[in-house]
């Protein structure tokens, strides 16, 4: 009985752990896999947890910048993820939701499901369609990080 509250826990932080800007799901498959986790078990974790921040960015994002922008202590900070995201948008705009599927698929640094979902908030995009196309874009990540991860390619 204890190994399986074990599990689950394992489980959960992994989940909570790629839930998280910057660590993702990239970060927390080999977290998963270095608490005892089997592959696949590390990876759907970390995938349902990646994307977890994903609908709430989606519908947020915007309504929540237009509020950082209003504030006098919060205003640079705004201004620092606007032109963060702008700048990142540049190579998603063009080709729209097949270029948020790249850019999202691609499992470098910054370019996973929070930028991603900033980018698609940013560009206006619709929330169902972005949403797809993240999620899509997450599982081929995810599924180059573990094949990197057990050195399957």
């Amino acid at each position: 009985m204890l190994e399986w509250l074990q599990t689950i826990k394992n489980e959960f932080i992994v989940i909570l752990t790629a839930a998280l800007p910057l660590v993702e799901l990239k970060g927390a498959i080999p977290v998963g896999m270095a608490m005892g986790l089997g592959i696949w078990e590390s990876f759907a974790c970390s995938y349902i947890g990646s994307l977890l921040p994903v609908p709430v960015l989606l519908f947020f994002f915007r309504p929540i910048m237009g509020y950082l922008h209003k504030t006098r202590i919060l205003k640079g900070f705004a201004r620092w993820i606007h032109r963060r995201t702008s700048q990142k948008s540049q190579k998603v705009h063009k080709y729209s939701l097949l270029g948020l599927f790249i850019f999202v698929a691609v499992p470098l640094p910054t370019t996973g499901v929070w930028t991603g979902s900033m980018i698609a908030s940013f560009l206006k995009l619709g929330i169902i369609q972005s949403f797809i196309a993240i999620s899509v874009g997450n599982l081929v990540a995810g599924l180059i990080i573990l094949l990197l991860s057990h050195q399957l390619i």
